[in-house]
């Protein structure tokens, strides 16, 4: 009877002892990695019992390492693609911010989240009521794009800090419907950014704080972006 796939417990496991001393839990996790010949017990001269991943187990931490730089590496190109198109659009845009959010709590407090928002744009204008800042959340993969829709805490920084937030799909991870309906939905194709459902707009003015972190940010350029070959892609939003 063959061994099941190690799913991600076990592959955080393993990566775990690989960087430890090894020494057991003799939990279920270790049990399922013991059976499926990932993992060896070996005792020294004093009797303790430590663990060490199997020459098999070495090769699912290489795989999954590979598939998690391929998955970075598409996540990156397509923040390229939209942050490209938002300065295509005549504004100014920031990658990688750390944002602090306000956020409504009990009894009419106020409590602090911090959003980091992998594209985030606003209008070019010298007047404040016009900023419209747009945040975009690019998602490439379908667990991952499932793990951010359960963190409504998220979600609700991205949209103290704009008048728009969109997801961007990459094309067959998920479905416009499955997206809350504040948020707008972009569906990347191999040639174009589609426009699935528009994001709703509100009129908001973002806070001193958020001046700070933009202003201590750097915008990235054309070659950050990504190749200035990229064809405009319709129904785009503009500003």
């Amino acid at each position: 009877m063959s061994a099941p796939e190690p799913g991600p417990a076990q592959r955080r496991r393993l990566r775990e002892i690989w960087r430890s001393a090894g020494w057991p839990c003799h939990d279920a996790l270790e049990l399922e990695l013991l059976a499926a010949g990932l993992l060896s017990r070996h005792w020294d001269e004093q009797g303790r019992e430590t663990l060490r991943v199997t020459d098999a187990g070495v090769q699912v931490m290489a795989a999954t390492l590979q598939g998690n730089r391929a998955a970075r590496d598409a996540h990156e190109a397509l923040v390229g693609r939209v942050a490209l198109e938002m300065q295509r659009a005549g504004r100014v845009v920031w990658r990688g911010l750390a944002l602090r959010a306000p956020l409504a709590a009990d009894e009419g407090a106020t409590t602090w989240a911090t959003a980091m928002p992998d594209v985030f744009s606003i209008r070019h204008t010298t007047v404040e009521d016009y900023v419209e800042p747009i945040v975009h959340e690019v998602k490439v993969r379908r667990a991952d794009l499932l793990g951010d829709l359960r963190q409504a805490t998220k979600r609700n920084a991205y949209l103290a800090l704009s008048s728009q937030c969109w997801y961007v799909l990459k094309a067959g991870i998920g479905q416009a419907d499955e997206i809350p309906p504040e948020c707008g939905v972009l569906v990347a194709h191999e040639a174009a950014l589609e426009v699935v459902r528009p994001a709703p707009r509100r009129a908001m003015r973002l806070p001193f704080g958020a001046w700070m972190s933009l202003a201590r940010g750097t915008r990235p350029t054309r070659r950050q972006t990504g190749s200035s070959t990229l064809s405009a892609p319709r129904n785009m939003p503009r500003p």
